[in-house]
């Protein structure tokens, strides 16, 4: 499966429906998760780990997904130390790239050592005990690594996720290829949200793949937001999927809400500091005259400011009045907005490993793990028609 994913594009071809049958077939076969493990609150960050690894490493999200997936799974049945963690995480990773990526691609124990002291970790893998963890895993899985995730199915819902018919903001879409390279980039947005929560687990890798789609159709404005062509393709309808496409819409408002005020704390510590320039070079540019002044031109100097001062002022309560648009209340931009602003608008709240080698990586770790599904809301997206502000994050 993966090593056909890698030599071409396999939704696109004659056996597309095929492999679509076959994996799905395969996901109702999944073991249950329970989220039992002792460590589940370590969870996050050994995904976050994985993730940074596999960016890397250059690996395709199949495996990333994979590898978190081993992991959830592992983690899931034994009581495991955190020591043991580092471990088995990249062992699964290494057999998920194993199973999806050409032989080329897989990374090398000097890579993963090297990478792994860069990101903090006092681990220093050797081949013996990796090997030794490979085939314990394998044994735990009775060897049997094709466990469909929702990355192997979001390209072939991708492939059919605008039509000709649809509209966007009401309006025939003028140009398919640009709205499907924005539609691509808020999937695997959605993506990576599925993976850094343990909620999603208790939802199919088939339906989390199209709530994706739909939620990136929600969120971009495209109308009707599920249409009868995707139904038939994922075998899903809207009830289906609702449930799933909430929870995200959720992150991504909450996500939302971080960037805005993020941003303005920046722009305020921006004005700030051009504050602070500008009366600098006011007092350098306008001492007063060691000349006694003209009486035609005795403005002072406190006369002189007050102009800039109040339109400085003006300007900070413009940006204190101003509240991020919630997505539940406020209408939406009616274009879409270049990938460079959007990635510029989104970015997640994170903190940060101390990093001791000389290259410049950081590994994002939350503050503390999201649980979509306890948060209560007034009400629900789904109650009547929303618009959503069209943003978009690339991991």
């Amino acid at each position: 499966m993966g090593r056909m994913r890698m030599e071409e594009q396999w939704w696109k071809g004659e056996l597309a429906a095929d492999i679509h049958q076959t994996l799905r077939m395969k996901e109702l076969k999944l073991p249950v998760y329970k989220a039992h493990s002792p460590q589940i609150g370590m969870r996050r960050y050994f995904t976050d780990l994985l993730t940074v690894l596999s960016s890397r490493c250059n690996l395709c999200p199949t495996a990333r997904h994979l590898a978190v997936y081993l992991l959830d799974l592992f983690m899931d049945h034994y009581d495991i130390t955190v020591k043991q963690l580092y471990v088995i995480s990249i062992a699964c990773l290494l057999l998920a790239s194993k199973f999806e990526e050409k032989e080329d691609r897989v990374p090398k124990l000097e890579q993963l050592n090297n990478l792994a002291y860069m990101c903090n970790v006092n681990v220093v893998l050797n081949k013996k005990d990796l090997l030794k963890m490979e085939l314990l895993l394998l044994e735990n899985f009775n060897w049997n690594l094709c466990l469909p995730t929702p990355a192997h199915y979001i390209d072939y819902y991708l492939f059919a996720s605008v039509g000709e018919k649809d509209l966007h903001n009401g309006w025939p879409i003028t140009s398919l290829t640009k709205v499907k390279a924005f539609m691509e980039k808020y999937a695997y947005y959605f993506l990576d949200f599925s993976v850094q929560d343990y909620a999603f687990l208790n939802f199919r890798p088939s339906l989390i793949a199209a709530a994706c789609v739909c939620a990136s159709r929600i969120c971009m404005q495209i109308s009707p937001s599920w249409t009868t062509q995707l139904q038939l393709l994922t075998c899903y309808s809207w009830e289906h999927l609702a449930q799933c496409i909430e929870m995200m819409l959720i992150y991504y408002e909450n996500d939302v809400k971080e960037a805005s005020n993020l941003k303005k704390q920046v722009t305020l510590q921006q004005q700030v500091v051009g504050s602070v320039n500008h009366q600098t070079t006011t007092q350098v540019l306008f001492q007063q005259s060691s000349y006694p002044p003209l009486a035609q031109h005795s403005t002072t100097l406190s006369q002189f400011q007050s102009p800039v001062q109040d339109l400085c002022s003006a300007y900070r309560d413009s940006l204190q009045a101003h509240r991020p648009s919630s997505l539940l209340s406020e209408s939406a931009s009616t274009s879409l907005h270049s990938y460079s602003a959007l990635q510029a608008s989104l970015q997640p709240s994170v903190q940060t490993l101390p990093i001791q080698g000389p290259i410049t990586m950081q590994v994002a770790i939350a503050t503390e793990p999201r649980h979509c599904i306890s948060m209560a809301y007034g009400s629900s997206y789904f109650s009547g028609h929303h618009s959503y502000t069209a943003r978009c994050f690339d991991r």
